[in-house]
């Protein structure tokens, strides 16, 4: 698991500083996106793997004032691009590893991950590790603004149905972890599964 983490944060790092040039118009479907949590105002939530924090800004204004936001992240030039596009003013950021977060148990609301779950080493467990972290009735949000036919296109592969976020897999992987798939929306501008904390 060290290896894949090592793999995950050369990744990122290599590609941090272009990365919000790179995808420039992703901003409004991540507001779209958070809108669509049905975060409310004093909620508590976690941005899992917020890379360069581009969805800070539309959680902080979801939950107010009064609400918490944090951003996680495992590669340090990420939240070094964070702190420098001034993401930072709307969230607390934290380097720490999603598989094992240095939190409370169920101390956030929601937990919101854009392109996480295909990092994850081991998808169960590490989603189990979210669980411990968001209270009984909290949500999950997986999110990427582009689906898997478009993205799968992008890398120039075919669509699988092997892919961990295709509904057949993704149902049953939330329900070993203690999550229950409330809604999925797989189409060429966005990805968003939304699944709920079992008790």
């Amino acid at each position: 698991m060290a290896g894949d983490q090592e793999r995950v944060k050369e990744f990122f790092a290599a590609r941090a500083t272009d990365w919000d040039r790179k995808f420039p118009d992703d901003g409004p479907a991540f507001a779209a996106a958070v809108a669509e949590v049905g975060l409310a105002p004093g909620d508590t939530v976690l941005d899992a793997g917020c890379g360069t924090g581009r969805a800070l800004a539309p959680l902080r204004d979801a939950v107010g004032p009064t609400g918490v936001v944090v951003g996680v992240d495992l590669t340090p030039e990420m939240l070094t691009e964070a702190v420098r596009a001034g993401r930072d003013r709307h969230a607390a950021l934290l380097r720490a590893d999603v598989t094992r977060l240095p939190l409370a148990p169920a101390s956030f609301d929601v937990v919101f991950g854009s392109g996480l779950i295909s990092h994850l080493p081991q998808p169960a467990q590490n989603l189990r590790e979210l669980a411990r972290i968001t209270r009984p009735g909290g949500r999950l949000a997986l999110f990427h603004p582009i689906g898997r036919a478009a993205l799968a296109a992008r890398h120039g592969r075919a669509l699988s149905d092997e892919d961990l976020r295709a509904e057949p897999r993704l149902r049953p992987l939330l329900a070993s972890a203690n999550w229950r798939l409330l809604s999925y929306a797989d189409e060429d501008r966005r990805y968003l599964a939304v699944a709920v904390r079992e008790g």
